[in-house]
C-alpha cells in the first residue's frame, strides 16, 4: 500500500509537501519515536502509520511524535490485536456494530452501527467491541485503500441508547488511535431528537472528522444521492434505501469473525517471524562490524574522536 500522498487541492489548512519531503518528514518522526521492543508496536510503526499520524497533525512532527506515542502507550495497555470474537461475542449479538459483507465503490470497508440497538452497560466492554470491528474492518482493507465507512442507522434510538461517556471516548479512540481511517460517516435518518445530541457531541470532533459526517434522510432526494454516489445500491442494505434485503444474522457473522482472528493470527505470527529474523539479521551485522573495527583499531571497540556515540533510544 502506497503511503505517500500528493497534496489534496481541497482544504487550505492542509500543508502541501512534495513526495520527497513526505518521506523526510516520516524519516524524522521515526527517530524520534525510537526503537520499541514489542513485536506488535514494530509492525504498527509502519511507514504507512507514520504517515497518517503526520496528515493528521498537518506534517508537523514534534505534535505527530507526541500523538504517535500516545496511541503506542493505549495500544500496550489495550492490545486490540488481541481481542477475539470470544471476548466480545455477548457485545455482538444485536448487530449494533459489523462489518458489511460489502465495500464502498471506492473499496473502502463499510461498518454498520445501530447504536439504538446497545445491549450493554459496561463501556469497558463497548469500547473493546468498537476496537475489535475497527481492527478487522482495516484489516479487511485492500491493498490501496485505508480508510472505512461508518454507515449509522438510527431505528430505535433514543438519548439514553448513547452514553456520553462512551461517545466521547469513541471519538477520541477514533481520533487519536486511527486518525486518518475515516473516510465518511453517514447518519442515516437521525430523530429530530438527535439535533441537542448532536449539538454536544460536535464539539468534540476535530475540523476533519466533521467534514466526513454526512446526515442522509430517506425522504430527501438531495440526500439520498450521496447513497446512490458511494454505494453500489444492489449491495446497500434496504434499511439504507438499498436493494440488498438481508439483514444481521448473529451465527454466521461469528463465523466469519471467527475466520479473521485466525487471519489476523496468522498475520502476527508472519510479522514476529519477520521482526525476529530481521533482528537477528541486524544483530549479526553489528556483531561483524564491530569485530572488523576492532581489528583496524586494535582495541576491543572502535574509537571515536568525539568520545563515543549514543546508542538509540529503546522503548518497553
Amino acid at each position: 500500500m502506497s503511503f505517500l500522498f500528493k497534496s489534496s487541492n481541497g482544504g487550505t489548512t492542509e500543508k502541501s509537501l512534495s513526495l520527497e519531503e513526505q518521506q523526510e518528514k516520516i524519516n524524522e518522526l521515526r527517530k524520534e519515536l525510537g526503537e520499541y521492543s514489542s513485536a506488535a508496536i514494530q509492525g504498527f510503526l509502519s511507514e504507512a502509520s507514520l504517515s497518517r499520524f503526520l496528515r493528521a497533525r498537518n506534517w508537523n512532527v514534534q505534535k505527530a511524535s507526541k500523538m504517535m506515542k500516545a496511541a503506542v502507550k493505549w495500544r500496550l495497555a489495550f492490545k486490540p490485536e488481541n481481542i477475539c470474537w470470544e471476548d466480545i461475542a455477548q457485545e455482538a449479538e444485536t448487530g449494533k456494530i459489523y462489518r458489511a459483507d460489502y465495500k464502498d465503490k471506492h473499496g473502502r470497508t463499510v461498518l454498520v452501527l445501530r447504536p439504538g440497538l446497545e445491549n450493554t452497560t459496561s463501556a469497558t466492554g463497548q469500547i473493546k467491541y468498537l476496537v475489535y470491528s475497527l481492527e478487522k474492518a482495516i484489516m479487511n482493507l485492500t491493498e490501496d485503500q485505508e480508510k472505512m465507512v461508518w454507515l449509522t442507522d438510527f431505528q430505535c434510538w433514543t438519548l439514553g441508547s448513547t452514553p456520553l461517556k462512551v461517545t466521547r471516548e469513541t471519538v477520541n479512540v477514533l481520533q487519536d488511535c486511527y486518525p486518518e481511517r475515516l473516510g465518511l460517516a453517514i447518519l442515516y435518518n437521525p430523530p429530530r431528537i438527535f439535533e441537542s445530541f448532536w449539538k454536544i457531541v460536535r464539539p468534540f470532533l476535530d475540523h476533519e472528522t466533521r467534514k466526513k459526517v454526512k446526515f442522509v434522510y430517506s425522504n430527501d432526494k438531495e440526500s439520498q444521492k450521496i447513497m446512490a454516489e458511494v454505494f453500489d445500491m444492489d449491495e446497500l442494505d434496504s434499511a439504507f434505501g438499498g436493494n440488498n434485503p438481508a439483514t444481521f444474522e448473529y451465527n454466521s457473522y461469528a463465523e466469519r469473525m471467527q475466520e479473521d482472528d485466525k487471519k489476523m493470527g496468522s498475520l502476527h505470527s508472519s510479522t514476529d517471524s519477520l521482526l525476529e529474523s530481521a533482528e537477528k539479521g541486524t544483530n549479526g551485522a553489528d556483531s561483524d562490524a564491530s569485530s572488523e573495527a576492532s581489528f583496524y583499531s586494535g582495541s576491543d571497540s572502535p574509537k571515536h574522536e568525539d568520545g563515543g556515540h549514543s546508542a538509540p533510544k529503546k522503548n518497553g
